[in-house]
């Protein structure tokens, strides 16, 4: 039986050529991983209401949602997979807060391959650090 697919949106929130990227806590599945902000999809949920509402809860702000950059799905070795939707995000209102990552920073995109994503994110950390998109 094929394994049940996640629905997971993410933002990519850019600002001064920089976009932002979270660092799971250690008590988070794949601990201290780095990831862009966003989650699962809730059930009856559109997919840029969804990660409005992550980056709400997230980060603290009013995200204006932009195009879909990217999808991606990835299986995981244990189980389990995921469809992962990429959206830029290039204005928000209110103050940036980390509300759940154990940090959080503005980086360079050249600089994303140093940084220990998630498996699931790592053709779209390569295809931002080689400027194809942003």
């Amino acid at each position: 039986m094929p394994p049940t697919v996640k629905q997971v949106v993410a933002g990519l929130i850019f600002q001064d050529g920089k976009v932002l990227i979270c660092q799971r806590t250690k008590y988070q599945t794949m601990p201290l991983k780095w990831e862009f902000p966003g989650g699962k999809i809730e059930e009856g949920e559109q997919p840029r209401a969804a990660l409005r509402r992550e980056l709400q809860e997230e980060l603290g702000i009013e995200a204006v949602i932009g195009e879909e950059v990217s999808r991606i799905r990835h299986e995981y070795r244990g189980g389990g997979a995921v469809e992962l939707r990429f959206y830029a995000v290039h204005s928000y209102a209110g103050a940036l807060q980390n509300l759940i990552f154990k940090d959080i920073r503005w980086t360079e995109l050249a600089q994303l391959p140093t940084f220990d994503f998630l498996e699931a994110d790592l053709t779209l950390v390569q295809s931002l650090a080689e400027g194809k998109i942003r």
